[in-house]
């Protein structure tokens, strides 16, 4: 081991190593060159491309549910958060090594270390009773994901595509070309080689669901219907001219609520078209939708009948519907929902922070502490979901970030019932053997 020259939060088991390179806003992300490690304060969903360079992701705030935490598992490398004063501590240029192999501590050495890399043979997985399924977003990633050991995909977001692949607002991509010049010029861009804007959207989206789809053929995958915050998508092109500035965007308009709005239903039906073409044109039916943040009764029912609408009902070509259980309402209620969906996916990471009543985007390192999935509160919450739907028959699986990085959760998760546990990548042997050791 060499200098330990700062230290956070690790996020994923693996280690990455190259030159040091600070960015403090997004203009500098030109910096930043393949194999560079990343170091900033903070990342929102706007860096996405700079962090797809990176051999390595160093944050100064943030935890384990953070921005740069969900980006660096779903690209598949390191990342150290929550270090505190890492943009001061590290040096322009400095070789280090950034290691999340050693535990829950993420280290950044001086140097560049060599590491020892130990191959295990699987073999065949112990049989166990829950399905262990996967947190996929990346598509380019798909294909390496499905060579472990699972059984689908619990939760690919479309966030990862829409951000990486298409990069626009979609209401900029509807508005065309009747749009500032600046704007015009920048969907032109993106766009160039498509019959249209509009057709751009549709076929990235789609591209993006097929190629996760298809890695995991005939496997269940639960696609969620996009859950940017009016602040993720202002960062995109074009986004400060339609999204409101809201003081706490978290609780804002976003998941259910947007999509049945009058302002944003064109924009919705984009995605909802792409799910079409997957599951009828490319013969993917394997993909099963869900519906984000739904926060009342009146929402559920208005999304499933605008879902049904737009060509995705439930019961159909065999589509699921499934919506994810994230607000207190939805675990209080749990039997009311279940009446408009095929299940529950409960997204234990804003369950967590709407039962705690703390800001999991919040840098301070005092609010990270107490977020905890663990927590009696909490707990209460999940136990009452799980219970729902098993006596009504349904499906019932997790697709937050507790199960991956709390093992003893993942067991309490199972002695509840639950009949599905979707993880990173990472960590689904581990998790696969504890469950399979009891």
């Amino acid at each position: 081991k060499g200098t330990v020259l700062a230290e956070g939060r690790a996020i994923g088991q693996k280690v990455g190593t190259g030159p040091v390179r600070i960015v403090e806003s997004i203009s500098e992300m030109d910096k930043v060159q393949a194999g560079d490690v990343l170091v900033t304060d903070m990342t929102d969903p706007n860096w996405g491309p700079v962090m797809k360079r990176a051999s390595a992701i160093v944050t100064n705030r943030g935890g384990r549910t953070c921005h740069a935490a969900i980006i660096a598992r779903e690209l598949g490398i390191p990342a150290v958060v929550r270090c505190g004063d890492a943009t001061e501590l590290l040096k322009e240029g400095t070789l280090v090594t950034v290691s999340c192999a050693e535990g829950d501590t993420g280290f950044i050495y001086d140097g560049l270390l060599e590491t020892e890399v130990s191959e295990v043979q699987r073999g065949v997985m112990p049989k166990i009773a829950i399905k262990m399924t996967m947190n996929v977003g990346n598509p380019q990633l798909a294909f390496d994901f499905a060579q472990l050991p699972n059984d689908g995909v619990g939760l690919a977001r479309l966030e990862f595509i829409i951000n990486n692949n298409i990069g626009v607002h979609p209401k900029a991509i509807l508005d065309y070309p009747n749009v500032d010049a600046d704007l015009k010029k920048a969907v032109e861009s993106v766009a160039r080689g498509h019959a249209s804007p509009r057709a751009f959207y549709v076929d990235k989206v789609a591209e993006g669901v097929a190629t996760i789809a298809a890695a995991f053929w005939p496997k269940p995958v639960i696609v969620r219907l996009s859950d940017f915050k009016s602040n993720e998508y202002r960062k995109l092109i074009g986004g400060s001219r339609y999204e409101p500035e809201e003081e706490n965007p978290m609780l804002g308009f976003r998941g259910a609520a947007r999509y049945i709005s009058e302002e944003f239903r064109e924009a919705f039906a984009m995605e909802c078209e792409a799910l079409v073409r997957v599951r009828g044109e490319m013969g993917l039916t394997n993909v099963q939708v869900m519906v984000p943040f739904v926060r009342t009764l009146k929402q559920a029912d208005r999304v499933t009948q605008l879902l049904a609408q737009q060509g995705l009902k439930r019961g159909t070509d065999d589509l699921k519907v499934i919506m994810m259980c994230e607000v207190p309402s939805n675990a209080i209620l749990a039997d009311e929902f279940l009446e408009y969906f095929d299940g529950f996916s409960i997204g234990s990471n804003d369950l967590t922070q709407l039962t705690l009543g703390l800001d999991r985007d919040s840098g301070l390192e005092l609010l990270a502490a107490d977020f905890d999935e663990r927590d009696p509160a909490v707990k209460a919450m999940l136990s009452r979901a799980i219970k729902a739907c098993l006596s009504k028959g349904k499906y019932v699986g997790i697709c937050g970030q507790g199960p991956s990085d709390h093992p003893d959760f993942a067991l309490w998760l199972a002695d509840e019932g639950i009949t599905s546990i979707s993880l990173n990548p990472d960590s689904v042997i581990d998790t696969w053997k504890q469950l399979a050791s009891r």
